[in-house]
């Protein structure tokens, strides 16, 4: 899947997103303004990124993380990450992300935790 946009499920409160191959300056404005207003519309109680299409993620893909860390943590919600890779996993450790946001290597495990 070579998907360039993003796409959102919804499972009850919680909102899975998932990310294109690249997560950068360029899609990140888009990202931070659909969840906006899906976070609006919506009770959101859980925000569930999904990086297995991800190869690569700038800063701003790290603020926009760590913008939902802080608003889902606000509200008493929660986040989590699945399917990242070597790559991400690196940048998410670099920008501290990883001591704050679970990361799971699958779908399933992120949903049931």
């Amino acid at each position: 899947m070579n998907q360039k946009t993003f796409s959102y499920e919804a499972k009850g409160s919680v909102l899975v997103i998932h990310l294109p191959r690249e997560l950068d300056h360029h899609n990140c404005r888009n990202l931070k303004y659909e969840t906006d207003l899906l976070l609006a519309e919506n009770y959101v109680s859980r925000i569930i990124f999904d990086f297995s299409h991800t190869e690569f993620m700038d800063s701003s893909g790290i603020g926009i993380l760590l913008n939902r860390y802080k608003q889902m943590a606000g509200s008493g919600g929660s986040v989590a990450i699945y399917g990242a890779g070597t790559q991400v996993h690196r940048i998410l450790h670099v920008g501290g992300l990883s001591r704050l946001v679970p990361c799971f290597d699958t779908k399933e495990a992120a949903l049931l935790a």
